[in-house]
Order: C-alpha cells, then sequence, then structure tokens
C-alpha cells in the first residue's frame, strides 16, 4: 500500500474550565482515566511521565472484548499551553502506525479551547477512528470539567 500524506485529524472544542485545570485534567493520570476514551470505553490502568523524553501508557477496556494498550513519549510539554506526544497501539492493526498529537490550549472566556492535530495517518479509514475517539473524549472532558464527570469535582 503506498502512503497518503497528509492525512492529518484537525479537531476543536471548548472546555468550560480554566486553561491551568484542563492542562491538568490532559494530563494526570487519575484525571485521564475519568474521560478518555470512545462512549463504552473504561480506563482501568494510565502511567504518566510527564517530562520531554518522558512516556505514557493507557490500558483500555472496550465494553465487551479484551483490554488493549496505547502508549508514547512527550515530545514537548508547555504548561498550560501545548502538548505534543507520540500515539502508537501497542497490538497494532495492519493500517496502523504512529502519529503525533499536538494539543494546543488558549483561554476561551471563562473556558479553554482546545485545538487537537494528530497524524498522518496510513488511511482514512483510521483517521476516521480517532475523530470519533477523539470527538467522543472532548465530550466526555467537557462534562467532567464542569463537575458532572468526576475529576473536575474537588
Amino acid at each position: 500500500m503506498s502512503e497518503q500524506p497528509g492525512l492529518v485529524l484537525n479537531l476543536e472544542c471548548t472546555v468550560p474550565s480554566p486553561v491551568e485545570e484542563t492542562f491538568r485534567l490532559l494530563t494526570e493520570p487519575d484525571a485521564l482515566a475519568t474521560w478518555w476514551g470512545p462512549d463504552g470505553f473504561s480506563i482501568p490502568a494510565v502511567d504518566v511521565h510527564l517530562v520531554v523524553g518522558g512516556r505514557y501508557r493507557f490500558r483500555m477496556a472496550p465494553p465487551e472484548g479484551e483490554p488493549f494498550h496505547l502508549s508514547g513519549e512527550f515530545l514537548e510539554i508547555d504548561p498550560p499551553w501545548r502538548l505534543v506526544y507520540t500515539f502508537a497501539w501497542e497490538e497494532p492493526a495492519p493500517d496502523d502506525r504512529e502519529t503525533v498529537v499536538d494539543l494546543s490550549l488558549a483561554g476561551a472566556g471563562t473556558g479553554t479551547r482546545v485545538v487537537l492535530s494528530q497524524g498522518p495517518f496510513l488511511t482514512e479509514e483510521r483517521l476516521t477512528l480517532h475523530r470519533n475517539g477523539w470527538s467522543d473524549s472532548f465530550e466526555k472532558l467537557a462534562l467532567v470539567a464542569t463537575g458532572a464527570g468526576g475529576a473536575g469535582s474537588q
């Protein structure tokens, strides 16, 4: 299969919490476990070593079936404005490849605008899979940030 350049996912959302709190929700293991992943998935384990060159690893459990893992390395950390890291499935499908996730945060009134770029993907199908997962995750992140999802309600 030939590589298709330019398959990059771009999404943005507004989270109803200040930039510093939103960055915390994006980086702390206990917070990540409350919102990460598509609807119906749980995150029973999160390991994060939040330094440039540090690694992270999530165990994701689908509603039915065996858990699987994703991991990567932090490439850039500029709290609370930017987070860049690699993203790779540890049990990859044939069309999976390591991608780079770039999250930029900016104040938006009393909330935070989160801009995501991820890629490049090998196929449109893999890009769509990630778009759906991130869209579900951002909806859950917004709920958590309001205090409705658990982590933002301290």
